[in-house]
């Protein structure tokens, strides 16, 4: 990173018209402002000792849509992006490569489906996870992540769906079994499940479980009335399947979930496809990251501290 590529002016894909509705209304977009705000950032990374970032423009406007254009909460959430990628090696190690064998046999099971939207959609992109669609015993579920995460940087770089109208995820359950649970590592879930709070720049504006057994559905139900507000209107949860399309217009589901566009083959074609033309991108990734040594605030991190109650990174000064 030199000097003159820092101060080189922004190149920013331009929004559909509908996009640019909600990112102005919602996001506090300025489009006039956006090329000072990518340049404070780009400034700000190279005045960093301690962190090797990434900053082509549309990494970065993700960061700040994900912010709502806080150039702080930016700035917090890119340190916390790279720190946090370093405390979970399950994920992102070096398997994690576009013509890795293991990613490119869990991207062809369909574990893990993008859905295309129309381009000019303005609604959050959808992903249905299919939780049963692996072996257990073949596969651990950090590999699982490990390509799902893949995927979520690629979303966040080229799918403008999901960085300005966040992103839902259907998590299809048919032949969930007890093995099935039982085959997630708690101590993973959590930590990436703060990564993705805390430090990926999309908002996720739902989880809908469907063809859950009927006895969870029930169970869970039963127990909506002591969630947090916020969490109620996030999860759903149904035996069915015909919920989703509360969710997504059937004509943007594949044949298999009733829909009209395409089947689950075409899908995983166009997704390993386009995790391929990725290839440089993730291998290039090693050469990014935090010397914590080299932090100015003299901070050592407490990755353990930070996946729990109380966190490093709420004692940072970001400025």
């Amino acid at each position: 990173m030199d000097p003159i590529h820092i101060e080189a002016p922004p190149i920013i894909r331009p929004l559909s018209p509908a996009l640019e509705t909600v990112a102005i209304k919602e996001l506090n977009e300025n489009p006039a402002r956006l090329a000072d705000d990518l340049l404070t950032l780009r400034r700000w990374i190279w005045s960093q000792p301690h962190l090797k970032a990434r900053t082509n423009d549309q990494f970065l406007l993700a960061f700040l849509r994900g912010s709502k254009y806080s150039l702080e909460r930016a700035k917090q959430k890119i340190d916390r992006y790279y720190t946090l990628k370093a405390a979970i090696p399950e994920v992102f190690n070096e398997q994690r490569q576009s013509d890795d064998p293991l990613v490119l046999e869990i991207v062809r099971m369909g574990v893990i489906l993008q859905i295309p939207l129309p381009p000019d959609e303005s609604r959050p992109c959808v992903t249905i996870i299919r939780s049963t669609a692996y072996d257990i015993n073949k596969y651990k579920f950090a590999d699982i992540i490990r390509v799902g995460s893949m995927f979520g940087e690629i979303m966040m770089i080229e799918d403008d769906n999901s960085t300005v109208c966040g992103y839902l995820e259907i998590m299809d359950m048919i032949g969930v079994t007890g093995s099935h649970l039982f085959h997630l590592p708690p101590d993973l879930v959590r930590k990436f499940s703060v990564f993705a709070d805390e430090a990926m720049p999309m908002r996720q504006k739902g989880t809908c479980f469907i063809n859950v057994p009927l006895s969870f559905e029930k169970g869970f139900n039963a127990m909506r009335t002591f969630f947090p507000e916020k969490m109620k209107n996030r999860i759903t949860v149904s035996s069915s399947i015909d919920v989703i399309y509360d969710f997504v217009p059937a004509a943007y589901l594949p044949e298999e979930y009733g829909g009209t566009n395409g089947t689950i083959t075409d899908i995983i074609k166009r997704m390993e496809a386009k995790l391929l033309k990725y290839r440089d991108y993730f291998l290039n990734e090693r050469h990014y990251g935090t010397e914590e040594k080299l932090r100015e605030c003299s901070v050592k991190y407490d990755y353990e501290s930070h996946f729990g109650i109380e966190g490093s990174f709420r004692k940072l000064d970001i400025d």
